[in-house]
């Protein structure tokens, strides 16, 4: 999360851009004044969204969130998409920023290819229908978002 002159920015990411991407774009981001909150502990299947990171979703004013290949494969990811997502609609004073990192933002939008692999690996292991049509439905709006798309290093 980023404290910036309006507020808080968040970033949210998945473990295959903690320490490229996601990292310099914090880095470039404080070198500006923003302070950011990187989610750095990962939570454990079964855990939940600890309150110090509800608070922080609750008084972000934008959230930064780095769609990645493996994005999809983690829960903890895709379940706090579904709070950022549910208090971007209840505060309608947020802002929502997807960065789509070498992804095409219409396989996030239809889950295809490394999406909808991770989304049947959980359907599998999970057995949580109703979760599993949110996540989808969440990744659906968030790539329906305005944002950018970074592929081969460009914007």
């Amino acid at each position: 999360m980023v404290y910036s002159l309006e507020g808080l920015l968040k970033l949210k990411r998945g473990e295959d851009t903690r320490d490229t991407f996601t990292a310099h774009l914090s880095y470039a981001l404080t070198r500006r004044g923003i302070l950011t909150y990187l989610d750095e502990d990962e939570l454990r299947r079964g855990d939940e969204i600890s309150p110090a990171l509800l608070q922080a979703i609750e008084g972000s004013r934008i959230f930064i969130i780095v769609l990645s290949k493996n994005y999809a494969s983690s829960t903890w990811c895709l379940d706090e998409l579904l709070k950022i997502l549910d208090q971007y609609k209840k505060s309608k004073q947020q802002m929502v920023l997807p960065v789509f990192y070498h992804v095409d933002p219409s396989n996030v939008r239809h889950q295809r290819e490394s999406f909808e692999e991770a989304l049947a690996k959980h359907a599998k292991k999970l057995n949580l229908d109703m979760k599993l049509q949110l996540w989808k439905a969440a990744l659906q709006e968030v790539a329906n978002l305005s944002g950018y798309h970074l592929r081969n290093g460009y914007f």
